[in-house]
């Protein structure tokens, strides 16, 4: 059984810019969804622990007053991710939303994971 590929994100928001993250990730949605995105979902951290070696914390950067985010999106194949990730990039909409992240895409930690369990 073929299972759908996963595009996963994890990135530090500045607390107090919450909402307007949520707001951006909601007017991006649509766009995601006519590239081929079937599922889109951000996750604002809630009990992200330190760790001892590494944690999502560490992974991004993080500085003080700021808040991990997790998400990621769902497609049908590579195939359809590749194809989306090519027209993202050449998209103008994509171009605009990208100038106004309301976080660092520096230190954005992101890649394509193909499920190999799905319950």
């Amino acid at each position: 059984m073929a299972m759908n590929y996963v595009d996963g994100f994890v990135l530090a928001v500045p607390a107090d810019r919450k909402e307007e993250y949520r707001r951006h990730a909601a007017e991006a949605a649509p766009l995601f969804k006519e590239f081929g995105v079937l599922r889109h979902v951000e996750c604002w951290g809630d009990d992200v622990p330190e760790g001892k070696v590494t944690d999502f914390r560490m992974a991004v950067k993080a500085e003080e007053g700021e808040v991990v985010v997790f998400s990621w999106f769902e497609y049908p194949s590579k195939e359809v991710r590749d194809a989306a990730n090519a027209r993202m990039m050449e998209d103008p909409r994509m171009k605009a939303m990208g100038e106004s992240m309301p976080f660092d895409g520096r230190r954005m930690i992101y890649g394509g994971f193909v499920p190999v369990l799905d319950v």
